[in-house]
């Protein structure tokens, strides 16, 4: 055996401390990711009286799903109050996702495609916006929208989440426009086809994935927003579901089961969506970031 055939046996039997390193680091982070997820299913399955109970118990004795059933019944005061709620939010991050992708695409392409005086300065300026902490512009919208009539009404919140899910949805979608061939526009304006139509019927199909990721975005967004949602809204009716489910906090107790049981159905439709369109949204940000 030569010695470089020994070398190589020998660097083949060595153990890669760096790789397994790396891999004990990411099992840490997933579990100190999943583990407030698991704890909170496990104490929504439990009752008042056990989820109180110290030391805590990892499994419930007596596993129940009367909290889900108290909160998904339509005919009990608190089944109702909760899928108002979550009807309200499903209606304004509806809305806001449809009206941010139809703003933020037609914006990205202009930017991505046209130049004109102060583009790169205008560009950046959009992104000025999420450069500050929501409770900035908490006060200055609160009286904006006083003025303008919206307070308790679920167009505040429309209009306030798209302020700042508009610039990061423009700057996705320019990041997958300027990979998109501008000669395939070319072709197609050669063959006869308008600048609109060579948008609606070229770059629209191939940009599908960035929109799918920027709807992803901005639903989730909207969806998740508490700050606003509970300085805007005081009537109950116009609750969405992060300010909503404060009614299983009170002055003297806090039922912790009903209010973890509200928390998770409140994160399904975010899950599923995001389960359901992640290679989309995959491929959005890994074409949108790499220059071609």
């Amino acid at each position: 055996m030569t010695a470089t055939t020994e070398n190589a046996v020998r660097r083949g039997n060595q153990i890669d401390w760096w790789r397994w390193s790396g891999r004990l680091f990411l099992m840490l982070l997933l579990g100190f990711t999943v583990m407030p997820m698991v704890w909170m299913i496990i104490t929504s399955l439990k009752t008042g009286f056990a989820a109180m109970q110290y030391p805590p118990q990892w499994w419930p004795a007596e596993p129940t799903l009367a909290n889900y059933t108290r909160l998904l019944d339509p005919s009990g005061r608190i089944g109702q109050d909760f899928l108002h709620y979550f009807w309200n939010s499903l209606w304004v991050s509806t809305i806001t996702t449809i009206l941010a992708v139809v703003v933020a695409v037609p914006a990205a392409y202009a930017f991505s495609r046209f130049r004109f005086p102060g583009r790169n300065f205008l560009f950046f300026a959009v992104l000025l916006r999420n450069m500050f902490p929501a409770v900035v512009f908490l006060v200055p919208l609160f009286i904006l929208m006083k003025a303008l009539g919206l307070v308790n009404t679920h167009g505040s919140l429309i209009l306030t989440y798209l302020t700042f899910g508009l610039p990061l949805a423009i700057w996705l979608l320019k990041g997958f426009y300027d990979n998109i061939p501008i000669q395939l526009e070319q072709a197609a304006r050669i063959d006869g086809a308008t600048r609109f139509q060579a948008f609606f019927f070229i770059v629209m199909p191939l940009s599908t994935p960035g929109i799918i990721a920027t709807s992803i975005y901005s639903f989730i967004g909207a969806w998740n927003e508490y700050i606003y949602a509970y300085t805007f809204l005081t009537k109950q009716s116009q609750m969405t579901l992060p300010v909503g489910i404060q009614r299983f906090f009170s002055e003297n107790a806090t039922d912790w089961p009903g209010l973890m049981a509200a928390t998770f159905i409140m994160s399904v439709p975010v899950v599923v969506l995001f389960l359901v369109l992640q290679k989309y949204f995959v491929r959005a940000l890994t074409e949108g970031a790499v220059k071609h």
